[in-house]
């Protein structure tokens, strides 16, 4: 899973992104202070790998990753060259969805490019930003396209999908609320990697004063949830100088400094619960002397589909799956215990896997 963050400068983009990868991108309190994209890889935090791994005795265990990306800061009129301009856009335009940092606190000590704290303005003109980017993309493609289109009614067709879908944003609307009229637009509405097509998942920055309750008491936190849940997209509360204090802990210490101050996940958590709930996505597991691992698959995967995360070969020579739950598992100690008690079930090509399978795959190539 790759994300891409943006937001407004000093709204806490490259501190959040610093606390969730350890990375050390730069972050200062002034405008621009990062200039070229930060890419970070964090593991996905699991606690039934390493039960597994205990059981199985394995010499590895791979957690699944998500990989993030941090550009530079986004300004009004940045598709005009304001700021550093929208250049740095295209660095996220192959993530899986788009972590949207707004912030939500005030503080005379931290500027903010527009004078005040306003979310739903800030969102308005990054919204609005990535709307220009995408019309630049679609007005190449509108210029590739029409070349052949008098003479290619399948060109002809998608000319006018571009046409109506550049009228569309122009309106300042975004990507994802354009009605497509069949399955055919969909599959080029979704080709182009326009950036407001993407999932968005709304990081409401908050002062340590407002993490208490989730948010629960900032007005401004209310109004970003609002607005996430009219446009279908997923908000977490996060104070980003907390999760940058985190970062320089050991597990043990981060717990105990969770529990002082009376939470029960770190952002890191809260983000990857949202990114999988947003993107329909689940783990399932594979375990053993040599390695327990957590493979990510969307919900509703088949069985030789899900092997093929695997290797190519799992797919295409797929004969059947032996599964199991792993808490079903776990409280039997073993996997031959587990098979004695008929627990492990053999399944074929239909089955569709679930979150916390642990799964064997038979297959012949």
């Amino acid at each position: 899973m790759k994300l891409g963050i943006v937001g407004l400068p000093n709204v806490g983009k490259s501190t959040l992104f610093n606390s969730l990868t350890k990375a050390g991108a730069e972050s200062a309190n002034y405008p621009f202070c990062t200039i070229d994209p930060n890419i970070g890889i964090v593991t996905v935090p699991d606690e039934r790998l390493n039960k597994l791994a205990a059981l199985y005795n394995s010499k590895k265990v791979t957690p699944a990753v998500i990989e993030f990306v941090d550009i530079a800061g986004l300004v009004k009129g940045a598709s005009k060259g304001e700021g550093l301009g929208n250049q740095f856009l295209s660095n996220i335009r192959e993530v899986d969805a788009i972590v949207h940092v707004v912030r939500c606190f005030d503080d005379t000590n931290v500027v903010h490019v527009d004078g005040s704290v306003d979310p739903l303005r800030d969102v308005e003109t990054i919204n609005l930003e990535l709307v220009f980017s995408d019309i630049e993309i679609l007005d190449r493609r509108i210029a590739k396209t029409s070349k052949g289109a008098r003479n290619d009614k399948t060109l002809a067709k998608e000319l006018d999908l571009l046409n109506r879908l550049k009228t569309f944003l122009e309106e300042g609307k975004l990507a994802k609320n354009f009605e497509v009229a069949d399955e055919d637009e969909l599959a080029l509405l979704s080709s182009y990697n326009l950036l407001t097509y993407k999932p968005v998942i709304y990081a409401a920055n908050v002062s340590e004063d407002d993490l208490g309750d989730d948010g629960a008491s900032n007005e401004y936190v209310s109004s970003v949830k609002k607005y996430a849940s009219e446009t279908g997209s997923e908000v977490f509360v996060i104070c980003a100088q907390i999760e940058q204090e985190m970062a320089e802990l050991d597990e043990e210490e981060k717990a105990l400094f969770l529990e002082e101050l009376g939470l029960k996940e770190s952002g890191l958590d809260k983000l990857i619960k949202a990114s999988y709930q947003l993107l329909g996505l689940i783990s399932y597991l594979t375990s053993g002397e040599d390695e327990t691992r957590a493979w990510t698959i969307h919900n509703g995967t088949k069985a030789p589909q899900a092997a093929g995360k695997i290797h190519t070969d799992f797919e295409r020579g797929f004969i059947r799956a032996e599964v199991i739950n792993y808490k079903d598992l776990l409280d039997c100690g073993s996997y031959s215990a587990a098979k004695d008690k008929g627990l492990v079930r053999l399944e074929g090509k239909e089955y569709v896997v679930k979150d916390g399978d642990v799964i064997l795959f038979r297959f012949n190539v």
